[in-house]
């Protein structure tokens, strides 16, 4: 995988090399998957697992960026957003002469399936909260609120890595998930133990990583949001079944700017980053 500068107004868009094709990182382009977001140009060329950059590109405020990649799949590095976000700091940030264009919640929006729930509220600045509840003892019932400046992602949420149980990992390969799966890019416990050798990173890191998960899928409203976000045992479709119906009512959001636009592109380092994993 590439990151490359982009232009103002180019925002968020994944280029497919060995496809040709491009998709632009918005809800509309998002297929339905139960593990993961997956975006695709309607014509069968898909990119999936794209929530934990799509999480350091909205944490970074990068508005305009190209994501080159030669296969269907973003690397899933160590489960978290934290190599996205260091390495795009490494190669730097170019402030651009267009302002940032913002989605300003008017009312409060909202989707329950299944016994969960996200919701978009009003709000001056940004924030979320997120609940969950696993019937695990280790993992149990867990919630966290972020209210976000420049430094909260990388603080509090961008090291939380993805997590699993390990009596679901024959599961899921069986039915085609977690194949590059190991310890090394994810959580996995084991009844009430941390299988992994350096533990958690977060006494709360479950909850974290889902806000993060929820951070990167709203940032494919095509901007960052001025509201406020709740989730309670929600994933992924929630969330873009969440910004849809946002969209769907033209009087629960208007268009705002926010600032100067950034543009992922190098200073002094290398005018691209390459990353490369299974």
């Amino acid at each position: 995988m590439r990151l490359l500068p982009a232009v103002p107004d180019t925002g968020i868009v994944f280029r497919r090399t060995d496809a040709g094709a491009e998709i632009p990182a918005s809800w509309a382009n998002t297929i339905e998957s139960p593990r993961c977001t997956v975006l695709s140009n309607g014509e069968g060329i898909t990119v999936g697992t794209v929530e934990h950059l799509m999480a350091a590109l909205a944490g970074a405020e990068i508005d305009n960026a190209i994501v080159e990649l030669d296969g269907p799949e973003v690397p899933i590095m160590d489960g978290s957003s934290a190599p996205f976000l260091f390495l795009i700091e490494c190669a730097g940030l170019v402030e651009q002469d267009a302002a940032r264009r913002a989605i300003k919640v008017l009312k409060p929006v909202s989707v329950i399936e299944e016994g969960a729930t996200a919701a978009l509220l009003p709000d001056h600045g940004f924030s979320m909260s997120f609940e969950i509840s696993f019937a695990n003892p280790l993992i149990s019932r867990q919630d966290i609120c972020v209210v976000f400046d420049a430094a909260t992602f990388k603080a509090e949420l961008s090291r939380a890595r993805t997590f699993g149980l390990l009596d679901e990992v024959d599961r899921l390969r069986s039915a085609g998930f977690g194949r590059g799966g190991s310890l090394d890019n994810v959580v996995v416990v084991s009844g009430d133990h941390v299988l992994n050798a350096g533990g958690l990173r977060y006494a709360d890191e479950f909850v974290r990583h889902k806000l993060l998960d929820a951070f990167g899928d709203l940032y494919l409203a095509g901007g960052p949001i001025i509201g406020r976000f709740c989730g309670v045992r929600s994933g992924h479709a929630h969330t873009r079944h969440l910004l849809a119906a946002l969209f769907a009512d033209a009087d629960a959001w208007r268009y705002t700017s926010q600032g100067r636009a950034t543009d992922f592109s190098a200073l002094d380092p290398p005018s691209e980053m390459r990353l490369s994993g299974v």
